[in-house]
């Protein structure tokens, strides 16, 4: 076996921890929302004269406004990880992802084979009700072509909310394209992907994000729960790579009681701002519980902190990723931004969970094989600790800053290689491009299936999971059948239960085999 491949699932770890700072934003709560731009230095004006100068003499035509790409994000690179440059092709999707909706179709796709492919429409949005599902390929917008060349631009799909789209639609099993007209609108981007009792008093909610409608979802969520029988819930924040600061503190505030301290910032000149819990908590004094992970970040780790420091509920998981620094997004005026950090976030106890970052961002991001090699992963008795920075909560637990959250029970990470891969692989949908094809090609009856039978009667031919290994390469790892056949027929067929049917269904499906929930559940029937 190649030395190489006990990295596979590290690197695609690593990988991930590069799209955290997508959630880094502070939105309203940053500290200094003024700014000023200063007069230009001799060095500033240097700079200006000399793209003046190539845009005007230089032998060759040069787009300038490419340089000062690049310049700016050169710049940004010298700052933290988490300060970045956001080009105006970048800008609207953020900002959307963030504010949590969006005019348009409603659908998730990718480009495949010079066509666009369907992993699933937005559900109750104007896809879903026209009836187009996972597997579909739009080929044409208004009798336009978007296969070939073409594929890569959806502007035709783009416009203003009202207005009508005729798709045209190969649907897996047919030949000929459906023409199904569909009306653009207001489409929700959902922060919470599943919430279900996982006992008759347990409710589970699993949130992605923090955005602008998260604290609406959650406490529609609640209810539902509550009203359910709910008396006990547990927050997934695994793989949540954070959001709006604002969203994290509505959320810590529905388990606090007023006037709890949830964090406080301090800028470059140490000027303070803090934030408390109001009277608007609807779950205060009830027992909960935090699910976090290696990739938890950001405002995920400012909920579990600010619970943690207050003796709130349990942190059960593995130590987070470690992100304290706070970002404001600043317009450049061409559509384009920066996400500059102007602050540090500490929790209640005064611990910044910001990790060292003096060695470079390569470094700060392969952090995650470190943790690996020491074995941090597999016992917390390998989480180093800086006793320097340890803080004691109002109730007496010892808790460390320096460098994420360390949770209050540990769960280990699946032993071994194949089997961290494959889990990393259930969790972010490695799977769903195979899936994908597969639908195309031989899925048209699954489309007809319900979802009880489905989730009852249908199991992941031999042949299925065998082509996924070569899919997945793992078959270079000397990887075979049937060591690991549950575990790879659970994650192809929870990435079908997503794009046939919902993703509450596909997290209710990995839950099922899941270690860490198995504990959740077991510490919350000892409460």
């Amino acid at each position: 076996m190649k030395k190489s491949y006990v990295y596979y699932p590290l690197f695609l770890g690593v990988f991930f921890a590069l799209g955290i700072w997508l959630g880094s934003i502070l939105n309203e709560n940053a500290i200094g929302n003024d700014y000023v731009f200063s007069n230009s230095s001799a060095k500033k004006r240097k700079l200006n004269r000399l793209i003046d100068l190539i845009d005007q003499r230089y032998v060759d035509k040069i787009n300038t406004d490419s340089i000062v790409d690049a310049t700016v994000k050169e710049i940004m690179q010298n700052l933290d990880p988490h300060s970045v440059y956001i080009s105006s092709d970048q800008a609207e999707d953020l900002e959307n992802s963030l504010r949590g909706d969006f005019v348009g179709i409603g659908v998730r796709f990718f480009v495949s084979q010079d066509s666009i492919s369907v992993l699933r429409s937005i559900e109750n949005g104007p896809s879903d009700k026209a009836g187009i599902k996972g597997g579909d390929k739009i080929l044409y917008a208004d009798g336009k072509p978007l296969f070939g060349l073409n594929a890569v631009s959806t502007n035709a799909l783009k416009g203003e909310e009202g207005t009508e789209v005729v798709l045209g639609i190969l649907r897996p099993g047919n030949e000929e394209v459906v023409n199904i007209p569909v009306t653009r609108g207001n489409v929700a981007i959902i922060s919470i992907d599943a919430a279900y009792l996982l006992t008759p008093k347990l409710g589970y909610i699993k949130i992605n994000r923090f955005s602008e409608t998260t604290e609406a979802e959650f406490k529609k969520a609640i209810k539902s729960l509550k009203r359910a029988g709910a008396t006990q819930i547990a927050l997934d924040l695994r793989d949540n790579p954070g959001g709006i600061l604002s969203a994290a503190i509505e959320i810590a505030d529905e388990f606090l009681e007023d006037d709890t301290l949830i964090l406080f910032q301090k800028d470059r000149n140490n000027k303070r701002k803090d934030s408390y819990a109001t009277d608007r908590g609807s779950y205060e004094n009830s027992d909960v519980f935090i699910l976090i992970n290696e990739n938890s970040a950001s405002a995920s780790e400012v909920v579990a902190g600010a619970l943690q420091d207050n003796d709130t509920g349990t942190i059960i998981g593995r130590r987070s990723f470690g992100k304290g620094l706070v970002q404001q997004e600043i317009k450049l005026g061409d559509g384009s931004a920066v996400r500059l950090t102007i602050a540090r976030y500490y929790t209640p106890t005064g611990r910044s969970i910001q990790r060292p970052y003096d060695n470079g961002n390569e470094d700060y991001f392969k952090e995650y094989i470190d943790r690996y090699n020491n074995g941090e992963l597999q016992s917390e008795d390998n989480i180093e600790v800086n006793d320097s920075l340890k803080r004691v909560t109002p109730g007496g637990k010892i808790v460390y800053g320096g460098g994420g959250i360390i949770p209050d029970v540990f769960v280990p990470s699946p032993d071994g290689y194949i089997l961290q891969t494959l889990e990393y692989f259930g969790r972010t949908g490695f799977a769903d491009l195979f899936v994908n094809k597969f639908l195309q090609e031989e899925g048209s009856a699954m489309r007809l299936m319900s979802q009880s039978d489905f989730i009852g009667s249908y199991e992941v031919s031999e042949k299925i999971m065998k082509e996924f290994i070569q899919y997945a390469e793992l078959d270079k790892t000397s990887m075979k059948l049937p060591g690991y056949r549950r575990e790879i027929a659970l994650i192809i067929k929870s990435s079908m239960a997503e794009q046939l049917f919902n993703t509450e269904l596909k997290v209710k499906l990995l839950n099922k085999e899941d270690v860490m929930i198995k504990k959740l559940v077991a510490l919350s029937k000892a409460k």
